[in-house]
């Protein structure tokens, strides 16, 4: 007996002991295939091919970014029914802390104005009360544009409010800060009535624009005042049978009454268009004057010289605005389009830069040229060639000899490539044919192209009409090829760095 128990506690001995030694080695397996569970961390950092790895305390961007959009955010809670539309932070009283103007709807009104209202920084209380609201002459939401200026000349800012009205008609309202001393013993005062004054609010069925003259140095130094901008507003000349002529209103500011006024009316004669062409023009369709403005447009200076380094390509079945000026070129997203008496009013926004946005008032001036205005956001104005306002010609009404810039880059040319991906046919008039390698006669890819520099640097824009590739927009580097008459291009992307290759 005791001999097999014996045996049979070496064999328990020896089971027990090859069991263990087989969990030894299958458990540190088991701990090291088995998936990481869901919230634990892993030391693996994936990078980005051309992304710059950031430390801590390297944010520059991100802190500029984060300060602009607490600048744009509501300080104090809006009332119920009330949308924000626009938001303009500044300092209005130089304590060196920004108010808020607000510009916003009223959702529980039927056809509402837009409102602005003003937010003000209370040091006692350390925080943002609203103390004062008013209704412009604007109601159309994605018009409207908000800016301040020094109108007056006295250093005094005034907010000027641009925008649209259901009639189709350019209306501008401006408010300025009332100069007398507001009591803090009046802020249960709701009523705040006396915080800013009304000086002007235009409606008219065609622009308006504020007319800036040079102040003097004395003004600028801060000794003396300075001239007061006028208005020009340009509507309809009712007493022409010519659809296109038109009368300016000018407004001047009256310091007895602290208001504008109008102070003369100049008649502007139009081109001559056969009336039933441009009625059919400026029919109150977005669409039709969007197909009419569908090309590309050169810049023509007061001199009556065309300006190829200066021009806007409008494409509206992209829905994208570009801007081509001092060697850089800039692209807006074309957001929405409102109808005026005298062509089309499109607010965009750009790109790159999506916190700057562009309102372009374009009126049809004849079958080959328009007039345009540009209303940019002034608080993020990028330094390159703002002076987009004036007659545009349309590219294939441009004649050689009235070119100012003969060196400047051609954008269009007459050729033939022939390219691993196919054979590129590149027309006088803009447009452009990629024959495929592989099925010419079946894959045919057209499209515009337009040949630019920026700086230096040489470039080619393709933009496809077929969508189903790509993004539809590709941008390549030019350089002269080995051989006689061939081109070398390599693939950049244009940022706000400019161009990265």
């Amino acid at each position: 007996m005791d001999f097999r128990f014996s045996r049979i506690i070496t064999t328990l001995v020896f089971i027990l002991a090859g069991l263990s030694i087989i969990f030894l080695i299958v458990r540190p397996l088991d701990r090291i295939s088995r998936p990481v569970k869901s919230g634990e961390s892993s030391r693996t950092r994936v990078v980005l091919p051309g992304e710059a790895v950031r430390e801590p305390g390297q944010g520059g961007q991100d802190t500029e970014r984060m300060a602009y959009e607490d600048s744009v955010k509501p300080r104090v809670s809006l009332e119920d029914g009330e949308l924000a539309v626009q938001i303009l932070s500044q300092d209005f009283d130089g304590d060196s802390m920004d108010e808020q103007i607000i510009a916003y709807r009223n959702l529980l009104e039927i056809e509402s104005p837009l409102y602005i209202t003003y937010i003000e920084y209370e040091a006692r209380e350390r925080t943002y009360r609203r103390v004062w609201s008013a209704p412009t002459a604007a109601t159309r939401p994605g018009t409207l544009s908000l800016y301040t200026m020094d109108l007056i000349g006295d250093r005094s800012l005034c907010i000027l409010v641009n925008g649209m009205n259901g009639a189709g008609e350019h209306t501008l309202t401006i408010f300025r800060k009332n100069i007398r001393d507001i009591s803090r013993d009046n802020s249960q005062d709701t009523s705040r009535d006396n915080y800013f004054n009304k000086i002007a609010e235009i409606r008219i069925d065609g622009s308006i624009s504020v007319k800036e003259t040079e102040r003097t140095q004395a003004y600028q130094s801060g000794v003396a005042p300075g001239r007061s901008f006028s208005i020009s507003a340009y509507g309809h000349d009712y007493g022409s049978e010519n659809l296109l002529d038109q009368i300016e209103i000018s407004y001047t500011y009256n310091p007895v009454n602290g208001l504008y006024e109008q102070s003369g009316t100049t008649r502007v004669p139009g081109t001559q268009i056969e009336q039933h062409r441009l009625r059919e023009l400026l029919s109150g369709t977005p669409g039709v004057f969007e197909q009419f403005i569908n090309d590309l447009w050169y810049y023509v200076s007061p001199e009556g010289t065309v300006e190829r380094d200066q021009y806007i390509f409008f494409d509206p079945a992209s829905r994208e605005v570009i801007f081509f000026g001092d060697e850089t070129q800039q692209v807006f997203t074309w957001q929405n389009s409102n109808a005026t008496r005298y062509g089309l009013y499109i607010s965009s926004q750009n790109l790159s830069v999506s916190t700057l946005r562009r309102s372009i008032d374009i009126e049809l001036e004849s079958l080959d040229s328009i007039r345009v205005k540009v209303f940019e956001d002034v608080r993020l104005r990028i330094n390159v060639n703002d002076s987009w306002d004036g007659s545009y010609r349309r590219a294939g009404t441009v004649e050689k000899g009235a070119v100012k810039n003969s060196s400047a880059v051609e954008p269009f040319a007459n050729a033939v490539y022939e390219s691993p991906l196919g054979t590129l046919y590149f027309s006088r008039d803009g447009a452009f044919e990629l024959h495929s390698v592989d099925s010419p006669s079946a894959a045919v890819r057209r499209g515009h192209y337009v040949f630019f520099r920026i700086n230096s640097q040489r470039l080619l824009e393709l933009r496809f009409q077929d969508r189903a590739e790509g993004s539809g927009r590709e941008i390549y580097a030019v350089e002269d090829g080995s051989a006689e008459g061939s081109l070398s291009l390599s693939p950049v992307r244009l940022g706000s760095k400019g161009v990265i290759k």
